[in-house]
């Protein structure tokens, strides 16, 4: 039989994993019986601060299907995601959230996606944001269509996290050991076929979302920067004119003293380019910073995550 893992990051979950675990446990049942395949749910705990720990290890002394990592303290998704990654076993691997809004249903089609052996992914789309503040969704669409023009890895709008894929497509991912990671770019990165299923935006079971206006803006920066260095050409083509524009000032300068004498007046208009510069050199060096920050946190090497405890053996480790 083959197996599926179901990876699941966790952060503050307590109210929604009851729930969460009744819409698995009957998914799983209806995978057994039309597909003939097993389920195992490995649960990521991102260091919460509620009963969520507790709640995993209740599930996993009463059902022999869960399995949970606990990390010492909150890491991010990110590195949640990475975690259940290499601790999923199975021949078909599933990233979906916690709190319901990815609909389990869709994991059946999925299965028969892969089945065929056309695909090695199959990732669920997003063609609504019912729910979605505006505001929050205008940015976003901003987002995609800016990241795909200025980058050689296509993102697909409405892409999520949700999706199935194959063995070989989560060594492939587990291959990239890079510490600043977007992985929606990673996913599209490493290639292989992925057929996109559409779904319609869900509402959450229970519980507040995690994700801020500001934090959602920093994930943004972090994936621009992660694959794309076109913000570095442009900060280059930046300099170009306004090194060019500073010699046709000149110029000017020169030629209508040589007319018309040096008045004494203009210092505003002076006082106002020397602000104006100062600010594009602060920008240009913010994003010159930007990317010398994520190549100093490559460096250093550090852990992508601590693991404080596991279902197995609760042993410390570091990976």
């Amino acid at each position: 039989m083959a197996l599926i893992s179901v990876v699941v990051p966790c952060y503050n979950e307590e109210a929604a994993l009851p729930l969460f675990l009744d819409a698995l446990r009957t998914t799983a049942a209806e995978l057994r019986a039309g597909f003939d395949c097993e389920t195992e749910l490995v649960f990521v705990d991102d260091g919460s601060r509620d009963g969520t720990l507790s709640v995993l290890r209740g599930a996993a002394r009463a059902d022999s299907m869960v399995h949970y990592l606990s990390f010492s303290r909150n890491f991010g998704k990110e590195a949640a995601m990475f975690a259940g990654l290499q601790h999923a076993r199975g021949d078909y691997v599933v990233i979906m959230d916690a709190d319901l809004q990815h609909p389990p249903s869709m994991l059946r089609e999925m299965v028969s996606v892969l089945r065929t052996g056309e695909y090695d992914c199959a990732a669920a789309r997003r063609v609504s944001r019912t729910g979605e503040p505006p505001l929050r969704s205008f940015f976003s669409r901003r987002f995609y269509r800016l990241i795909n023009r200025i980058s050689d890895t296509e993102i697909v709008e409405g892409a999520c996290d949700f999706r199935m894929m194959s063995r070989r497509m989560v060594d492939a991912i587990l291959s990239l050991r890079e510490y600043n990671r977007f992985s929606k770019g990673i996913f599209s990165w490493v290639g292989f076929r992925t057929k996109w299923l559409p779904f319609e935006n869900q509402e959450r079971v229970a519980g507040e979302t995690k994700w801020s206006f500001w934090g959602l803006f920093v994930y943004a920066v972090q994936g621009i920067v992660g694959f794309s260095t076109v913000p570095l050409v442009l900060v280059a083509l930046l300099g170009v004119l306004l090194c060019l524009g500073a010699l046709l000032i000149v110029v000017y300068i020169i030629v209508k003293t040589l007319l018309f004498g040096d008045p004494v007046g203009g210092w505003p208009s002076m006082a106002c380019m020397v602000m104006f510069m100062g600010g594009v050199q602060l920008f240009c060096m913010g994003i010159l910073g930007e990317y010398l920050a994520k190549t100093y946190l490559e460096v250093k090497r550090r852990p992508i995550y601590v693991l404080s405890e596991t279902d197995e053996d609760k042993k410390i480790g570091e990976f």
